[in-house]
This record gives structure tokens, sequence and C-alpha cells, in this order.
């Protein structure tokens, strides 16, 4: 069996060609640029390679009600020129086999769930803390929907006393985990890339604070049992004990279950796929897309 998988982000495209056990064969990074010369250069990746399905993690906002005629289109998203772009029809369509299509972070959620961290566990919630940030989850075993998806990237946190920005960056919220705690807003903050501060530099303090405050919230809103913290910013690793002992804080005795008391390193994790989370969600959704065909 031969898979497709699409990581669509707004920097590059990832394909990839790989089986149900999330392990690749080939990949290629495309620049993400306007719909029309990004997509047919991925159709041009996959022509020939006679994949069985495709899966596709995508930045959103997405329609991914499967009643929608706009099933599986880009909807109101920031990113220039993609708004209202018909993905999944327009690969569908255009290499004719099944397409399963889910938001990039739900997509490495699903990874994560059942070939990573998540492995042994029924729930579970992934955030990507990169250029932006968003988050997808696992309940029982199901992909979190409901009325949209969740756009936990856009969750309003308590902006720190000690922010020179206490507004933070985004465009559509004051205050949002997006526009306080992602790589652009570390960089527009700071001055500088969140790989170029040093490891010293205040911001990471701030950073962590931030990402706490988002750990909290969502243990507090859907108790998974375990949250996986990836992408590029995560990749400075001694954030994570930071955050570790800054959730029991604010937790402050109220979830008093072992996995935060006792064992919130095994609770709050980096991503054991590491930055493969996305294509081998995609590699999963294409298997599960073939499957319900």
């Amino acid at each position: 069996m031969r898979l497709g998988a699409i990581k669509a982000g707004g920097t590059a495209v990832v394909c990839a060609i790989g089986n149900e056990r999330g392990r690749v064969s080939e990949r290629r990074a495309i620049p993400t640029r306007l719909p029309e010369e990004t997509v047919a250069d991925v159709i041009g990746f996959f022509h020939g390679k006679r994949v069985d399905a495709l899966g596709i993690g995508s930045f959103g906002p997405l329609d991914l009600d499967p009643k929608s005629p706009d099933y599986g289109t880009i909807t109101t998203t920031p990113k220039a020129g993609w708004e209202h772009y018909p993905l999944r029809r327009t690969l569908m369509e255009a290499m004719d086999v099944p397409v399963g299509i889910d938001t990039d972070v739900n997509a490495s959620a699903l990874a994560e769930a059942n070939l990573g961290a998540g492995v042994g566990v029924n729930s579970l919630v992934y955030y990507n803390i990169s250029t932006g940030i968003g988050g997808g989850a696992m309940v029982t075993g199901k992909l979190l929907h409901g009325l949209v998806h969740p756009e936990m990237g856009h969750m309003l946190l308590r902006p720190d006393p000690t922010d020179p920005a206490p507004k933070g960056f985004c465009a559509y919220h004051d205050g949002c985990l997006e526009g306080l705690a992602s790589g652009k807003a570390i960089e527009k903050r700071w001055g500088m890339k969140a790989e170029d501060l040093p490891d010293d530099h205040p911001g990471w303090a701030l950073e962590a604070e931030y990402l706490a405050q988002m750990c909290v919230n969502t243990i507090l809103l859907l108790s998974p049992e375990r949250i996986v913290l990836g992408g590029g910013v995560m990749h400075h690793r001694s954030l994570f004990a930071d955050i570790h002992w800054l959730v029991v804080e604010k937790l402050n005795g109220y979830v008093a279950h072992r996995a935060v008391t006792e064992s919130i390193a095994r609770y709050i994790v980096p991503p054991a796929l590491g930055d493969d989370a996305g294509v081998a969600g995609g590699l999963l959704l294409a298997f599960d897309a073939l499957k319900n065909q």
C-alpha cells in the first residue's frame, strides 16, 4: 500500500510517500506561494507515483463538515491568496484517489496518539508552538471537531505584568495565545527570532509563563491524559522544566491526579515523532480515507 501525505503550512508544504505505520519513503518540501503555483507543484510531486489515497493536514481555518458543499476548503485564513480555496476538492479531482483532510495540528495529534507519545492513552492534546500556534485533540480515540474545529491558538490569556507587549501581536484578538507566545510574537517583542534568544534571556521566562497558562486551561477544559508540545519554539528544551513547575503552581492542588502531582514530566512531553508528526498524521488520514471510501 502506497499512501500520500501533505503537511500544508504557511511557509512550506511537505509532500511525502509512506505507509499506514507512518514510515516515509520519499518527501519534498515546496515553498508556500499562491495556491495555483503551490498546488501545481504538489500535484507534480505525486504524478506517476500511484498512491492509493492522500491525507492532508493543513493550516486553516478549514471547513471540516463532510456534509458541507465546501468540505475541505480553506476558509477565512490570514494567509493571503488562500481564502476560500477548495484544497481537498482540487487535489481529489487532480489525483482521482480518496482524500482525507484535517487541520495540521489534528493530524499531528492523530500521529502522536497512534504512533508516538500518546500510545497507550485515550485522550491527547497536541500543540504546535511555531511561527503561529495551533492545537489539536484526540478525545476517546477520535479527533475533536464541533461547530468548526478547535482554534486553541486563540484562547485568551492573562498578560504577564512584565510583558512589554501585553496585548500581543494577533491581528484578531488582544491577549490571545498566538499573539503572546508564538514564534512571530517572540520576534516582534524582542527583535530577534526564538532560535537566536540567549538561554538567559527574560523572553524564555515569559514564554514559559504563557505556555503554562495554555496547559492549565487545557487540563481544566479537556482533562487530556497527555499533552504534547511540538514546533520550533519547543526546540528550546529547557522550556519544559519551567512549564512543568509553573503548571503545578498554577493548578495549586486543584487537580490532584498523580500525573500532575508526581510525574508531570511524563504528562507534558515533547513529540515522540519530532517534526515528522504532521506528515505521519497525513499518512494516517490517507489510510482512514481509503478504509472509508
